[in-house]
């Protein structure tokens, strides 16, 4: 591990606003870190945490936790909420597919899925962010008719969410293969993270789904 990454962990190690193995604040969230009741979002493989940052910035009323099993990850958009005294986002490290253990069933109201790993081997794709097995996890933690967001460069996780949301009659709320190619639908989706931008660079469309369970 290179001497940069051991120093991230090292200083994580102290920031109030990153937690690794948080299975006790399960249900505690708002009276731990938030201090207040306000709605919960989730960005789920949030890597360096840019889209749960500008999220944070856009809604003050609103509470955002970045989930990522890669630490070093986390850490920039830690220390980037901690810099700018962003008080309403926080970070977790922890599997996806454990989510339950960390929120209570009806506490979240809504699940960002930025530029996840397609899995495009057909055998991978149990592995995706929208196959069944994951919509499982999110209906125990999701509140009723809370949203779920997906924004990606990849034709295959767009088209393979559209099916999934029609073979398990899910509410497709709204799509578009070219976010960019008209007016936004909605002004959080202008915010870009570091990977989207690559991909704009090298000519990508971006593509946006909006379903509830």
């Amino acid at each position: 591990m290179g001497k940069n990454k051991l120093k991230h962990f090292a200083e994580m190690e102290t920031f109030t606003n990153v937690f690794q193995g948080a299975i006790a604040m399960k249900g505690k969230w708002d009276e731990f870190f938030f201090q207040n009741k306000n709605s919960v979002t989730l960005e789920l493989g949030c890597g360096k945490g840019e889209y749960s940052l500008a999220l944070a910035r856009l809604y003050p009323e609103r509470n955002f936790i970045g989930i990522d099993i890669k630490g070093a990850r986390i850490w920039r958009g830690a220390k980037t909420a901690l810099e700018e005294g962003i008080k309403n986002v926080c970070f977790l490290r922890a599997q996806i597919d454990h989510l339950p253990e960390y929120f209570e069933r009806n506490s979240v109201g809504e699940i960002w899925l930025t530029f996840s790993d397609p899995h495009l081997p057909k055998h991978e794709s149990k592995k995706r962010l929208t196959s069944p097995k994951f919509i499982s996890i999110y209906r125990e933690v999701l509140k009723p008719k809370g949203l779920i967001h997906l924004k990606t460069d990849s034709i295959e996780l767009y088209e393979y969410t559209l099916k999934i949301i029609e073979e398990l009659k899910l509410k497709r709320i709204y799509h578009s293969a070219d976010i960019y190619s008209g007016e936004l639908y909605d002004k959080i989706l202008d915010a870009k993270t570091y990977y989207e931008n690559m991909h704009l660079k090298l000519g990508k469309t971006i593509k946006y789904v909006m379903f509830s369970l």
